[in-house]
């Protein structure tokens, strides 16, 4: 797909990956909708787009309800005459306030109402939308916690893991109508979503073992992977579940052993490397 004068739409567009795949949107020629419930950090992202000479418009929206979601397609197809291409980024981690097993069903129903609802509602949305303008590609941001246990937030890696199936089937549905549905599965990723300590900057205590067992990408890292997906025409009818990065070297899993155990650790590795195609 040619980027270049297309309408692009992206959830959780405030920062992190959504303002990192925004901003790469915007430079390749597309008008991006930046979508956030975070205004001042979508507006933001806004202000950065056009000083480097992008054209983007930021839409207030909450992805967690059916009536978010299709108000804000709605107020996007209305400012631009139809959408081509979606990104579904919006997410939420659990956290440690508190952490599972304390973790309560009001925190519970909103990390599924934003993960794992919210792609689901917004690829139907995007699907409707899409066929309007005779096809198009959505790609939804999953995670590697998919692919295996993650202790430090089980319920975030469930509904990771209920995206990729999600994306799997609706490549399969949509691909009659011209639309090709694909899913990122970024490792960790520098961005305010993993939680900070009281400087803004410092990782929180809790999120240590999972740090010390990988490799801290960079939202762009993961936007430059978006942009390959929908670019590339021929990722339609079977999901492309991208991992990044590639398969996780056996020396920087092995300090997650002290969160998974030797076997657990091995069956991470044996999952992404088998979802990757390995070395």
């Amino acid at each position: 797909m040619e980027i270049s004068g297309k309408v692009a739409l992206v959830t959780g567009g405030s920062s992190g990956i959504g303002r990192a795949t925004a901003k790469a949107l915007a430079a390749e020629g597309a008008s991006v909708a930046v979508a956030d419930i975070d205004r001042s950090g979508g507006e933001e992202t806004v202000r950065v787009i056009a000083a480097e000479g992008g054209q983007a418009c930021f839409f207030h929206g909450d992805v967690s309800t059916p009536s978010g979601i299709k108000s804000l397609f709605a107020a996007v197809e209305a400012a631009y005459g139809g959408i081509d291409i979606v990104h579904n980024n919006a997410g939420i981690m659990t956290g440690d306030t508190p952490g599972w097993p304390e973790v309560g069903l009001e925190k519970i129903h909103l990390v599924v109402s934003v993960n794992a609802a919210g792609v689901m509602m917004g690829t139907g949305a995007a699907v409707r939308a899409l066929r309007k303008r005779g096809g198009g590609a959505v790609v939804n941001t999953a995670s590697v916690a998919a692919l295996g246990p993650m202790p430090f937030d089980p319920m975030y890696a469930a509904t990771k893991a209920a995206v990729v199936n999600f994306t799997e089937a609706c490549a399969m549905l949509a691909e009659s109508e011209n639309i090709r549905v694909n899913a990122v599965l970024p490792g960790m990723v520098d961005t305010p979503i993993i939680g900070k300590t009281g400087d803004g900057e410092t990782p929180a205590a809790w999120l240590a073992p999972a740090i010390a067992a990988t490799t801290m990408l960079q939202p762009e890292d993961i936007s430059d992977k978006v942009l390959e997906l929908i670019k590339d025409d021929s990722k339609a009818g079977a999901a492309e579940l991208v991992v990044q990065p590639d398969t996780p070297r056996a020396a920087e899993m092995a300090a997650a052993a002290e969160l998974l155990g030797e076997e657990g650790v091995a069956e991470v590795v044996s999952r992404i490397e088998g979802q990757d195609g390995g070395d």
